[in-house]
């Protein structure tokens, strides 16, 4: 599979933080690849970098090809690349005027279009599109951040901790529905440190204090040393 994501040796932090330590990673075309760690290892520093939100001290970053590491964000996303942030919604907005945000950058008649796509794939919103975000359960609300960003059409989405906060049947709605996802051929970057997460991965990282640590195959990560260490304080061994 060629390339859609090309991220090398990226530095980023804030004021005199160093965050990220010349990270590196891929993601190909129609991929689903899984940014894992824990608390403060970098995930959201680095997806935001990506998109454009943090500025990069160092390293490049390529999408399709083209060097998008000195574009603005909304340069980016017109690229091809749409992000969703643990927030995800505007709770003042109805679910309607979410996803119209979500295609700003479509035509009138696009826009449209994509929203009954997304009104198909969570009929839940459907029945509510007038409802204000906020009035949305904790799970409704993540499917509803999801569902703006898909409303991009983007080749490359970035999620941001999908799973923060919600409790776990939510969580389990939300792998199944990134399923669906996945069979559309949309290409996935999850950022995310719920290890439920790596069933729906071809490929993932495991990052720790702003440098990749261990890279690998589904089954390799979940074999590795250091995933355990990471995740369970133990290892094979232990």
């Amino acid at each position: 599979m060629s390339a859609l994501l090309e991220v090398d040796k990226v530095e980023a932090g804030y004021g005199d933080v160093q965050v990220l330590w010349g990270a590196d990673m891929t993601v190909a075309k129609g991929e689903t690849v899984l940014l894992m760690g824990v608390n403060g290892a970098g995930k959201t520093t680095l997806l935001r970098s990506l998109v454009g939100l943090q500025p990069c001290r160092g390293g490049a970053i390529c999408l399709n090809g083209k060097d998008i590491s000195a574009l603005k964000p909304d340069a980016r996303i017109r690229r091809g690349m749409a992000y969703m942030s643990e927030l995800g919604v505007f709770p003042t907005l109805s679910i309607a005027e979410n996803l119209r945000l979500g295609a700003y950058a479509l035509s009138g008649s696009q826009a449209s279009q994509r929203a009954d796509q997304m009104y198909q794939m969570f009929p839940d919103l459907a029945k509510k599109r007038r409802a204000a975000a906020a009035s949305l359960s904790g799970g409704q609300r993540k499917m509803l951040g999801l569902a703006k960003t898909l409303m991009s059409g983007a080749d490359l989405i970035l999620l941001d901790e999908p799973s923060s906060g919600l409790a776990p049947v939510f969580v389990s709605q939300v792998i199944e529905t990134l399923k669906e996802v996945i069979g559309t051929g949309t290409s996935l970057l999850i950022a995310e440190q719920n290890i439920a997460f790596l069933a729906l991965a071809d490929r993932g990282y495991l990052m720790d204090h702003g440098r990749m640590e261990v890279s690998g195959t589904r089954a390799e990560l979940e074999g590795s040393d250091a995933v355990r260490k990471a995740y369970f304080g133990v290892s094979a061994e232990g």
